[in-house]
């Protein structure tokens, strides 16, 4: 035998799916890029959107990112990145202002809002509460599914979905643990997590507090419409669409999410005797919940007390941060941590969903989108500006989406003879829900940090669950809000 064999290296495996949608995410980036100009829109009122090259090259760069995000050919923070790169190799915007926008206020409230979900693991807090929320629900894996959807609905009733998912997440992550001895995906892991990220947004319409998309939607509204809309009026109209949606998401992951088991024999007398281990609660976890419960109450405060409504919200969240690093319940360890892919993808969001929105090509969508529906009758035109909404949200922030229909939509109206009331209220439900994508909400990112599902598995899921979203929009428009006093048609 020769002293030394050469070993033959071995071959490179080529990824053909991951190679097929790379390509495909440049082809309709280059093929929208090198198009000929495109038509502008016209408005009921007369007036032309033009779409501009800048406007264009936006549409092709959010093309480019919904397939690479969808599929994940590389991390969907990297995407995010590519987002600012190519607007300033591009010359869409100005280098300072693309990425400028990754340090928008709404990414630091992510940034904080995943903090306080850290706080919660590392004091043990998310422990205790696991085992308490187990011992009450029991055995069934059923009821796992839905002690948990409905608690996280709850809470965004108080508090924003982000900060809801950001808190929620370690207790499910501790939960899961107990159904499961590793980290490899189950169908019920797919089902906890995706779903607690779907009726994060189904709570969230529920109230003003819930998210920052209601009061924006309410200012287009006062402006446009001259009307105001009181407090628990939008509660009134939202919370039985909410919490239809609630139940009805709890049955949809059932269906396509059945857990592997039934049950989890011994679970509730497991979670006792670690419950008890536990010992009592610690000085940081008693100091760690005053801190979490007074930045909670000044946000929600805001909505009540002229004096805070100033305050940013995220400036607020971000004082937590601070104090927890002071009061050294966290470390330079644990700022190391955080999830930086999933900060990273919200700040290439909010940078494409601003660069469509500045360049106006999500206003030239919007006005294409909507006079389609110029003669339709009042029930098609109100689902599909719902519709529209519902899209938009998913690319963009939902506030921006809020901001570029809305106004559209309302205009329209008056000359389909359609009460604005029921634009408002059908937008604020589609916009509160973007299932197909992990950008259309902070929740669905946050879930992706569990591991369980791709961002594939997401939008797959998304799809069914976006069309039982509709149904009851449609049902709850045509039928129920009526019946509850709410005006369908002008005059």
């Amino acid at each position: 035998m020769p002293e030394h064999v050469r070993l033959a290296r071995a071959g490179r495996r080529v990824d053909w799916k991951r190679s097929f949608f790379i390509v495909l995410g440049l082809a309709l980036f280059v093929g929208v890029l090198v198009s000929p100009p495109w038509p502008g829109a016209v408005d009921p009122a007369g007036e032309t959107f033009e779409l501009t090259r800048e406007g264009k090259a936006s549409v092709a760069l959010f093309l480019l990112a919904l397939v690479w995000w969808v599929f994940e050919v590389v991390p969907i923070g990297v995407t995010a990145i590519a987002i600012g790169v190519a607007q300033a190799l591009l010359l869409i915007r100005p280098a300072k202002v693309a990425f400028g926008d990754f340090m928008e206020p709404s990414v630091w409230f992510i940034i904080g809002s995943l903090v306080i979900g850290m706080v919660f693991t590392r004091t043990g807090l998310t422990k205790r509460m696991a085992y308490r929320v187990l011992v009450l629900v029991g055995e069934r894996t059923s009821m796992i599914y839905l002690g948990c959807f409905v608690m996280t609905a709850a809470m965004t009733h108080i508090m924003a979905h982000t900060a809801v998912a950001a808190a929620v997440f370690p207790l499910l992550m501790a939960i899961y643990s107990l159904y499961a001895d590793d980290e490899k995906p189950t169908r019920f892991g797919k089902g906890l997590f995706i779903g607690m990220a779907f009726v994060a947004g189904a709570g969230s319409i529920v109230t003003l507090l819930g998210a920052a998309r209601g009061a924006v939607a309410i200012g287009f509204y006062n402006d446009i419409a001259g009307r105001e809309v009181p407090f628990f009026e939008l509660t009134w109209y939202m919370f039985p669409v909410g919490w239809v949606m609630v139940f009805l998401l709890w049955g949809f992951c059932m269906v396509f999410f059945p857990p592997e088991q039934k049950t989890i024999p011994g679970l509730r007398e497991r979670a006792r005797h670690l419950h008890s281990r536990l010992g009592p609660i610690s000085w940081n976890e008693i100091l760690a919940l005053v801190i979490v419960l007074a930045t909670v109450g000044v946000m929600m405060a805001r909505s009540f007390v002229p004096a805070l409504e100033p305050l940013n919200k995220s400036a607020i969240i971000l004082v937590s941060t601070i104090l927890f690093f002071l009061l050294k319940i966290l470390t330079i360890d644990d700022l190391e941590q955080i999830p930086w892919n999933i900060v990273l993808l919200f700040g290439g969001a909010m940078s494409i969903g601003l660069c469509m929105w500045q360049t106006g090509a999500a206003s030239w969508m919007a006005v294409h989108w909507l006079v389609l529906f110029n003669q339709a009758p009042w029930f098609v035109f109100v689902m599909g500006v719902a519709l529209f909404v519902l899209v938009m949200t998913n690319v963009i922030m939902n506030v921006a989406a809020i901001a570029i229909c809305l106004p559209v939509a309302l205009v329209i109206a008056g000359y389909l003879g359609v009460a604005p009331e029921v634009i408002l209220y059908a937008s604020l439900v589609s916009a509160g829900m973007p299932f197909l994508l992990l950008v259309g909400a902070a929740p669905n990112a946050i879930a992706y940090g569990s591991g369980q599902f791709t961002s594939g598995e997401f939008f797959k899921a998304g799809i069914p669950a976006s069309i039982l979203l509709m149904i009851v929009l449609g049902f709850f428009v045509w039928l129920i809000w009526p019946l509850m006093g709410m005006p369908i048609l002008a005059g």
